[in-house]
């Protein structure tokens, strides 16, 4: 089979390696598609020191069963699927159920550098993870599924009653997710701040309202179009975004943190004690967010299509990886497509 490799920073690799097969409790999926994640992208270029030279990763994927481990039961082989990369000792699978990513000891499949992942023409994942896609669902539409599970889960902390108006810092692939799991949850009036025009005119078509922060200061400009935020989820995660998180929200409200762009941010104090607002943290998923994104994409897959900017061959994995760490303009979701070749081994 044929896998990505990262063998070094900058820098794609295609090589061929073994097909695996699954063990006890496992399961083999030929993947069709898989998403690049802005981590991967940071793990490409060596800022985030979370991928490392010699790792296959990739975690937002879809595709089909092609083996399954002994004790497996429920699913079959040719069955389209996903899975929850976020994976806890088995042990510990029901303790943790609906919380798995606050196990001391899980891992994360495309993290985890030591866990071939699905930049890949197969990748195995415990069966407790596979996720069925919906009737009908386009295959590729699948690989949407784990980043709309994070967005999930991200609005999921915030209180309902805040949802009336609410700021999204950076109109990316997850705070285009987070648009629609906004709107899932019944909120207001959504208003993305993005300084990129195609960004920007992707979520209007979402529903969001958007503006331009390279326009003036980003609360100076919900004044004027109707007042401060009661909530903002910031999906970038550096000091200036968080900075205008916490200047363009009302007294009180509750920010969520859902971006990891810098591992350490500079932190205005008085707008968290004086003002009170409630700074919120928020990491991947639960397993019931994630079963919930996949109803999400299953009940309007033409409307997540626009998440798509496009889908590309393995072997040009390596120059969309070094296109999108350039800022290369894509708006959008970039899909590795490794199902448009028959295997030869």
């Amino acid at each position: 089979m044929r896998e990505l490799v990262l063998t070094e920073i900058g820098r794609l690799d295609v090589r061929d390696a073994p097909t695996p097969s699954p063990g006890p409790d496992e399961v083999l999926i030929r993947v069709a598609a898989t998403g690049i994640c802005g981590s991967d992208v940071h793990g490409y270029t060596g800022e985030n020191g979370r991928r490392f030279p010699g790792q296959v990763m990739g975690h937002e994927s879809s595709g089909t069963i092609a083996a399954v481990g002994s004790g497996v039961g429920g699913l079959a082989v040719g069955t389209p699927v996903t899975f929850n990369p976020v994976v806890v000792p088995a042990e510990d699978a029901a303790a943790y159920a609906g919380r798995e990513q606050h196990h001391p000891g899980k891992h994360v499949i495309g993290v985890a550098a030591d866990i071939p992942a699905a930049f890949a023409d197969y990748v195995v994942v415990p069966a407790r993870n596979v996720v069925p896609l919906p009737d009908g669902l386009p295959i590729e539409l699948g690989a949407l599924i784990e980043p709309l599970a994070v967005a999930v889960h991200a609005v999921r902390r915030l209180p309902q009653e805040s949802l009336g108006r609410v700021l999204v810092i950076g109109g990316g692939p997850i705070g285009q997710s987070i648009v629609i799991a906004l709107r899932d949850a019944g909120a207001g009036t959504v208003i993305v701040s993005e300084m990129d025009a195609a960004r920007r005119e992707l979520v209007q078509r979402l529903g969001a309202e958007t503006i331009d922060p390279a326009a003036g200061p980003v609360a100076e400009q919900l004044r004027e179009r109707g007042g401060l935020a009661d909530a903002a989820l910031d999906a970038v995660g550096i000091t200036p975004t968080l900075r205008d998180a916490l200047t363009s929200t009302v007294l009180g409200a509750p920010i969520c943190l859902v971006g990891m762009g810098a591992p350490q941010v500079a932190l205005d104090a008085f707008l968290v004690s004086t003002e009170e607002r409630s700074l919120i943290g928020s990491f991947t998923y639960g397993s019931e967010d994630f079963a919930d994104a996949t109803e999400i994409i299953g009940a309007e897959p033409d409307v997540y299509r626009a998440l798509i900017s496009r889908e590309i061959d393995v072997i040009d994995a390596d120059s969309a990886f070094s296109a999108l760490a350039a800022g290369d303009g894509t708006p959008g979701k970039v899909l590795v497509r490794f199902d448009r070749e028959e295997q030869t081994r």
